[in-house]
């Protein structure tokens, strides 16, 4: 005789197992870290997933012994739920309305900061920048809720000469906004600082917390 659940018998539930699927990660309360410490853990995780050593040759046209790939740490949950804390802890001070970047590693530090700021009681738009228009649409480059007036912080991943983020600057400011700071994850001292003089510039590291000897 079979029995339905709730007719006569208890209800029996089951659980299909994946074998294959990677195991669960541990929740981690990053809302309660200080500053110094997601610091610290975001530190250990570009060290772990994201420095390499060889011959590179990097976006300025550069070469390098070392390279850092950020995509690996950008698109880890951990890792941007401490980069989120750490750009709404770097830019909270500032009355901004967005923050965002060129693509692509902005597309996702901004989210992440966007997300953050909601999360701490304040509506922040994120936004980035095309490195070239698109073809069709509305052939925009800064992509996101951002107008004439609005005051944003720039934000990147791996500065260098700071050519990038300077692109995004120009495009940002031809449709009228200001820019009240940039932030990058790691500044590699050479040359980023210099070329931004003008701006209220804010490395969360430089490549010497990692202790490699800038170039």
């Amino acid at each position: 005789m079979m029995h339905l659940p709730g007719v006569g018998s208890p209800a029996v539930r089951c659980i299909r197992q994946y074998p294959d699927a990677p195991a669960r990660s541990t929740p981690s309360p990053h809302m309660d870290l200080t500053s110094d410490q997601a610091r610290a853990r975001l530190k250990e995780l570009y060290l772990a997933r994201a420095v390499s050593f060889g011959t590179f040759t990097l976006a300025s046209g550069k070469t390098s012994t070392y390279y850092i790939n950020s995509k690996k740490v950008l698109f880890h949950g951990e890792a941007i739920a401490l980069l989120g804390e750490l750009l709404y802890q770097a830019t909270s001070d500032l009355p901004i309305r967005a923050i965002g970047g060129l693509e692509v590693g902005a597309i996702p530090m901004a989210a992440a900061a966007a997300m953050r700021y909601h999360q701490h009681g304040r509506a922040v738009e994120g936004f980035f920048v095309r490195k070239e228009a698109k073809g069709h649409g509305s052939k925009q480059r800064v992509e996101g809720d951002v107008k004439a007036g609005d005051r944003v912080a720039v934000i990147d991943d791996v500065l260098t000469t700071g050519g990038s983020v300077l692109q995004a600057i120009e495009e940002v400011e031809k449709i009228g906004a200001k820019v009240e700071r940039v932030v990058c994850v790691v500044d590699r001292l050479q040359g980023a600082r210099e070329a931004l003089a003008k701006y209220d510039f804010r490395p969360l590291f430089t490549i010497r917390d990692f202790g490699i000897p800038g170039e």
